[in-house]
């Protein structure tokens, strides 16, 4: 890959993890300022989910179909922005919880789009990958940091007001100007006879014969549930146990990430798809158990609670993006990233995010939340996941291989 490709797509990557780590983070305890429960908490997180469903619409049926991927995801940040812009205006629970619903169907459809557009300028996915997603990671950072380090000088108490989120609507519509400037990445299924099931993305569901991806791709969407917990609420409870600062110094965790992702090629060459998956959702266990233990006076616990999300991250969601590409064909590259969003960022997220507004709200108290039964609830399940998988899942068997090699031959 040239180095002026690397450079355009490290960019690309900065700048789509930049605009979600501008709002994201600090989501919850903004909503929660203006009066907003649990549950309701929850639900504009929800939306998130309910946008990585409907994202494998645009990432399959227009990007592998019709219209080139860097153009799509173009289209979609400038809406996005106009949205998210909107949303800032807005007070009441409703409108908000609808609004960010449009906003999320067009953003995490992009998420998809930026890994396909950067696999099909790759040579080598395994090596080159994580060089370009490190700086997604580095734009999340640079978020928090501006957050919490310029915008908290100008503005008191800025994670609890909706200047983050501004501040995410004027980077997106820079994101979707720069997105038509991208590498050309045109639809692999462009000129082929389209039916029905290519429409839907339907010759992804195809990867679901390998035994092995099955597995991979339930344990995927299970471990999403107890994962929700910390996007949703983390922020929040980091702020109401006494952190100052509390979005800058969440962004240690993907410090971390950093650090792991340019160590991956390492690991995978040791451990393998398998083992890579299972420490990073044992990672989830140990992280939870972490803030449930931890405090402001034992606050070693949450920084290393953390710090461990470098782990939590790259060895789940980069290992499971990293082998669904293995397994996709060229023509279904899209398709099949935007399956696996489905699947974690939709599905798994979604019954998560519901679960833990449920779990918040019932162990509310007068005096606030008691989190220590809060983290203890996504701890077991996490490892009741793991356990499931370690038992299960057989990485790269014979018959995955024989089956990849006749889908290969068929396309």
């Amino acid at each position: 890959m040239p180095a002026s490709t690397y450079t355009r797509l490290s960019i690309m990557m900065f700048l789509q993890f930049f605009v979600w780590g501008a709002w994201f983070v600090t989501l919850g305890t903004y909503l929660s300022n203006i009066g907003f429960s649990g549950t309701d908490i929850a639900s504009a997180f929800l939306t998130n989910n309910i946008g990585a469903i409907i994202a494998p619409f645009f990432a399959g049926m227009i990007a592998d179909r019709f219209f080139a991927s860097q153009k799509v995801s173009g289209v979609m940040h400038l809406f996005g922005a106009v949205v998210l812009y909107y949303v800032t205006t807005l007070q009441g629970t409703g409108e908000i919880i609808f609004w960010l619903l449009i906003y999320n169907a067009a953003y995490m459809s992009t998420l998809a789009l930026a890994n396909s557009i950067s696999f099909a300028q790759m040579s080598d996915p395994d090596l080159q990958f994580p060089k370009v997603r490190v700086w997604g990671t580095i734009g999340w950072i640079v978020a928090g940091l501006t957050i919490s380090l310029i915008l908290a000088t100008q503005v008191a108490n800025v994670e609890a007001t909706n200047v983050p989120m501004t501040m995410a609507a004027v980077f997106s519509a820079v994101l979707g100007l720069y997105c038509f400037t991208l590498p050309n990445t045109p639809p692999p299924g462009k000129g082929k006879q389209v039916s029905i099931k290519d429409v839907l993305g339907v010759e992804a569901l195809a990867l679901f014969k390998e035994r092995a991806f099955t597995i991979f791709a339930a344990s995927s969407m299970l471990i999403c549930v107890p994962l929700a917990f910390y996007y949703s609420f983390a922020n929040l409870y980091l702020n109401e146990i006494g952190m100052q600062g509390a979005a800058g110094k969440m962004t240690m965790g993907q410090m971390s990430e950093a650090l792991f992702l340019l160590a991956m090629p390492f690991f995978f060459r040791r451990l393998g798809v398998k083992w890579m998956l299972m420490v990073g959702m044992l990672a989830w266990v140990v992280r939870y158990v972490f803030f449930a233990y931890g405090s402001m006076d034992l606050v070693g616990l949450l920084y290393l609670g953390i710090l461990l999300h470098g782990i939590c991250y790259d060895f789940f969601f980069v290992t499971g993006q990293i082998y669904v590409d293995r397994k996709a064909t060229e023509a279904t590259r899209a398709s099949a990233q935007g399956l696996i969003t489905l699947l974690t960022y939709g599905l798994g997220m979604a019954i998560g995010t519901y679960i833990a507004g449920v779990i918040v709200d019932a162990y509310a108290t007068p005096e606030g939340y008691n989190w220590q039964n809060i983290w203890l609830i996504p701890a077991v399940f996490a490892a009741v996941v793991a356990g499931l998988f370690a038992v299960t899942f057989k990485d790269a068997s014979a018959d995955d291989t024989a089956a990849a090699a006749k889908r290969e031959a068929y396309s």
